[in-house]
C-alpha cells in the first residue's frame, strides 16, 4: 500500500502479524476477538495473517473492524492439479485482503525463487489481493558485505514488470533473515540504513515520489520493547511481527506503540 504523501511524518504505520503455523480454529477466534476488542481505536493500518485452516473463523469476526485479513502465501496459479497450494481466487473466497509474498521462510524452506516471488505478486494483485512483500539477507550475506547488493536484487526482480500505478497495492517488509526467531534485532540504525536503501532504489526504478512514499515495514524479533526504537526511524513505516503476535499482551502494545 503506498501512501501518496512524501513526507515520513504522513505515511501510514502499518503492522502486520504473521502467525505461522500456529492456532487452531479455536485458538485463533479467541485472539481475533482479543484484537478487535485491543486495537478497535488505533489509527494505525493493521493486519494479521492466520494459518489457511483459520481464515475464514477469523474473517468473520475482523469483517468490519479496522483489521484487515491476511494470508501467508498464495500458489502460482488460479487453479488446476496443483497439490497443496491455495489459489488466489480461493483467498479472496475466504475474506483475504492481502497475502504475504517472498518471505524468508518460504525462500529458505522451500525454494521459492524470485521469479516465482514475481509471478505471485502479479497474480495477487491481478485479483485485486493486496501484498506484503518480503526482502531480506542471510547472516553470511550480512557479514560478506553483501545486504545491500542482496535486498536490492530482491527488490528489483520482484517488481519486474509490474507498473507504478500497481504499486499502490504492495507494501516492502525488510526482514533480515538472521533476526528472524532468533531474538536478535538489528539495530534500529542498521534496519533503517537498508530501508533507506530500498527507498532510493524505489525512486531510481519508478519516481521519487514513489521513493518518498512507500510504506517499508521491518521485520524481525519486533517486540513491545524495542518497537518504539524501530519506528522513531525515517525510512522504516512500520512492522512484520511474527512470534510477538502469537499473544494480544504483546501485539497491541506493539501495534499501539506511540499511544
Amino acid at each position: 500500500m503506498i501512501i501518496i504523501k512524501g513526507d515520513h511524518d504522513l505515511r501510514n504505520y502499518y503492522i502486520a502479524g504473521n502467525w505461522k503455523m500456529h492456532k487452531n480454529r479455536e485458538e485463533a477466534r479467541e485472539l481475533a476477538r482479543e484484537l478487535v476488542k485491543g486495537l478497535e481505536n488505533c489509527g494505525h493500518t493493521l493486519m494479521i495473517a492466520p494459518p489457511f485452516t483459520a481464515l475464514t473463523e477469523v474473517a468473520a469476526i475482523v469483517k468490519g473492524t479496522n483489521i484487515l485479513l491476511g494470508a501467508q502465501n498464495v500458489s502460482l496459479a488460479e487453479q488446476g492439479a496443483h497439490t497443496g497450494e491455495i489459489s488466489p481466487i480461493m483467498l479472496k473466497d475466504c475474506g483475504v485482503d492481502v497475502v504475504i509474498i517472498g518471505h524468508s521462510e518460504r525462500r529458505i524452506l522451500y525454494g521459492e525463487t524470485d521469479d516465482m516471488i514475481n509471478k505471485k505478486i502479479k497474480l495477487a494483485l491481478s485479483h485485486d489481493l493486496d501484498v506484503v512483500f518480503c526482502v531480506g539477507e542471510t547472516l553470511d550475506q550480512r557479514e560478506g558485505g553483501e545486504a545491500e547488493g542482496v535486498v536490492t536484487a530482491q527488490v528489483k526482480k520482484g517488481l519486474n514488470g509490474i507498473d507504478e500505478s500497481d504499486l499502490r497495492g504492495i507494501t516492502l517488509a525488510y526482514e533480515p533473515v538472521w533476526a528472524i526467531g532468533t531474538g536478535k534485532t538489528a539495530t534500529p540504525e542498521d534496519a533503517d540504513a537498508i530501508h533507506g536503501v530500498i527507498r532510493s532504489l524505489l525512486g531510481g526504478l519508478y519516481a521519487a515520489s514513489i521513493g518518498d512514499s512507500m510504506v517499508i515495514q521491518y521485520g524481525g524479533s519486533v517486540k513491545p520493547d524495542n518497537v518504539q526504537s524501530l519506528m522513531s526511524m525515517e525510512n522504516i513505516d512500520g512492522a512484520l511481527v511474527g512470534g510477538a503476535s502469537l499473544k494480544a499482551e504483546t501485539f497491541i502494545p506493539i501495534a499501539k506503540f506511540d499511544s
